[in-house]
């Protein structure tokens, strides 16, 4: 439902890939709410998704950017405000990618040039993101950054790989920024821990069917969509959550302060 809870409002939506992606939703649910934004991947991700399309319907532009590249983020921070006439309000920062979970490989046994490509890709950026932001002046006073990130980060999900170790990583980096840039410029920084969902990035997963299935009898809500996703987004991105900072908000029908569930010792009971 539309209701011009963003009018008014500039911002950057970093990784949507197709419309799987959470990213695209947020694009799409913002655009609904009256925001302008622009719309950046990594080179290499727009050649292989369908980020055009979605520039069309949401009436935005597409700036390649690699974010584990300065020289790629502060040529993103210049257009975008050139573009969008002025600073920006909001980022969404939807990014992640493992080659060790690409490639198989345990995590006993990770490639450490993957692992740190790993942690560079889904973690750093955030900070290189942020750091380029501060330096540039590029956002607003009560400006809010969202980070993507998952449960992984707290607690052991096996095959998640070294992901689990670049979301506490995602995670203590919003913190940390959300500190400094709260004092400097009132930005608030937070991270959603969101279910887990089928993505591009998360069916790469080894398991991942069979642990969606778990998450949603274990969640008294079920699992949340992208779509809810993208709503609870909004929110963060509009004035109804200006103190709202520093947090790693659980978005996940209740899974994270779940023990166990009903549906799941049944599946024990003879």
């Amino acid at each position: 439902m539309a209701t011009d809870l963003l009018k008014g409002k500039k911002g950057i939506i970093f990784g949507a890939l197709n419309e799987q992606s959470i990213a695209w939703k947020v694009a799409e649910k913002a655009h609904e709410q009256g925001a302008e934004f622009v719309l950046t991947n990594a080179p290499i991700a727009l050649r292989m998704g369908e980020i055009n399309k979605l520039a069309d319907a949401t009436n935005s532009e597409v700036i390649p950017a690699d974010a584990t590249n300065m020289e790629d983020l502060e040529n993103l921070f210049t257009k975008a405000q050139e573009i969008l006439g002025g600073k920006v309000d909001f980022i969404l920062h939807s990014i992640g990618m493992s080659p060790n979970v690409r490639k198989k490989k345990h995590y006993t046994e990770n490639n450490y040039d993957f692992y740190h490509k790993t942690m560079d890709i889904s973690a750093m950026s955030l900070h290189r993101t942020l750091s380029t932001a501060m330096k540039m002046d590029a956002l607003n006073e009560w400006g809010s950054v969202v980070g993507l990130t998952y449960i992984a980060a707290q607690r052991v999900f096996p095959d998640y790989n070294d992901m689990a170790d670049a979301k506490s990583l995602l995670e203590s980096i919003a913190r940390s920024f959300g500190y400094h840039y709260g004092e400097k410029k009132k930005v608030r920084i937070n991270t959603i821990s969101q279910s887990p969902t089928p993505t591009t990035a998360g069916t790469g997963v080894k398991g991942f069917d069979e642990f969606i299935s778990f998450a949603d009898s274990m969640s008294p809500l079920g699992n949340a969509s992208a779509d809810e996703c993208a709503d609870y987004t909004i929110t963060l991105f509009s004035d109804f959550t200006r103190k709202v900072t520093m947090q790693n908000l659980y978005h996940d029908g209740g899974f994270s302060n779940t023990g166990v569930s009903n549906k799941v010792m049944e599946k024990f009971t003879k």
